[in-house]
C-alpha cells in the first residue's frame, strides 16, 4: 500500500539511533532536504551532528538518552516538548546474540524495551500529534529477521517480528489518514550491530553486508513514496520470501547456521 507521495520532506524530524549506521544515514538525507533535526541515541553525537550540519541542516539538537528505559523516552519527549513533529524515524535497536537461556535477563529486557516498548511509545505519542495536525510521516527500522525464527539471536528476531507486523497493521488503520507509516526491512548491514550484539564470531557477522547509506536511501525513498513496506536488497527479498513460505522449523535450522557462534 502507498499513499500521499512527496518529493522531499520538511519541518522537524526526530531520528533515534542517529549516532551511526542506518540512523545517521537517514539523518543525512533529512538534512539534505533541509529538515530541522533532533538526533537521539545512547552514545555521543558529535560526529553525527557535524555530518548533518555539513549537509545543510538548519537546526540540529541532540539528546543522549537510553531508550531502553521509560526515563530515557521521557527525556526525549521532554526535549521535543510541544513542538510540531513532521517526521519520526524510529531506528534505535538493540540485540544480544548467543543462546537465549545463557543471556543475562538485563540484556533480554533491554532488547525488548528498546525495540518494542520505546518504538511503540514514540509512535503512539507522536503519531497522535500527527493525526491531530493532519500530516506526518513515520519510518520504522524493522528487519527481515522478523520473518525468520532466530535461534542464537532469538530476542532480537522476535522483537522485529512484532515491529514488522505492528507497522503493517497500523498502516491499515491509517489507510484513510494523512499520516504515513513505512517499515524498512534491512538484512545484514555494515554497522556496529554485530559488534554490539557480540556476534562477530558468526557466519552472518563475518559475511557480506550492505552499505548503510544504500539501505537508508531505500527506506527514505519508500517513506517519500508513502509505501508501507520496503525490503532493502535483492538477496534480502529472497531471504524474506523463504522465511515466509518455508516451514518454520527449517528456517530456524537455517538461521542457526548463520547466527550460532563458530566452534560451539
Amino acid at each position: 500500500m502507498s499513499k500521499n507521495p512527496v518529493e522531499k520532506l520538511s519541518g522537524l524530524a526526530i531520528v533515534t539511533g542517529a549516532s551511526s549506521g542506518i540512523g545517521l544515514e537517514l539523518a543525512k538525507l533529512l538534512a539534505k532536504d533541509g529538515c530541522d533535526l533532533i538526533l537521539a541515541s545512547d552514545t555521543d553525537h558529535a560526529e553525527a551532528e557535524a555530518a548533518v550540519n555539513r549537509l545543510g541542516a538548519t537546526k540540529v539538537e541532540t539528546v543522549q538518552c537510553d531508550l531502553s528505559s521509560p526515563a530515557g523516552v521521557d527525556q526525549l519527549l521532554a526535549a521535543i516538548g510541544g513542538r510540531r513533529v513532521d517526521v519520526l524515524v524510529a531506528n534505535a535497536g538493540e540485540a544480544k546474540g548467543g543462546p537465549f537461556l545463557e543471556e543475562q535477563w538485563a540484556d533480554v529486557e533491554r532488547t525488548i524495551n528498546t525495540n518494542i516498548k520505546a518504538t511503540v511509545r514514540l509512535i503512539h505519542e507522536l503519531g497522535r500529534r500527527m493525526q491531530a495536525q493532519g500530516s506526518g510521516r513515520i519510518l520504522v527500522t524493522g528487519s527481515i529477521a522478523g520473518h525468520l525464527p532466530g535461534p542464537f539471536n532469538l530476542t532480537y528476531n522476535s522483537t522485529k517480528a512484532f515491529i514488522d507486523d505492528f507497522c503493517v497493521g497500523l498502516a491499515e488503520e491509517l489507510r484513510d489518514s494523512p499520516v504515513v507509516i513505512t517499515c524498512l526491512l534491512p538484512g545484514a548491514t555494515d554497522t556496529e550491530f554485530f559488534e554490539r550484539a557480540g556476534m562477530e564470531n558468526t557466519s552472518v557477522g563475518q559475511g557480506a553486508k550492505a552499505d548503510p547509506a544504500t539501505v537508508a536511501k531505500d527506506g527514505y525513498d519508500a517513506l517519500l513514496a508513502g509505501s508501507t513496506l520496503i525490503t532493502s536488497g535483492f538477496l534480502n527479498k529472497i531471504q524474506k520470501t523463504f522465511g515466509d513460505f518455508l516451514p518454520e522449523e527449517l528456517v530456524a535450522k537455517m538461521h542457526r547456521q548463520m547466527a550460532q557462534p563458530k566452534g560451539e
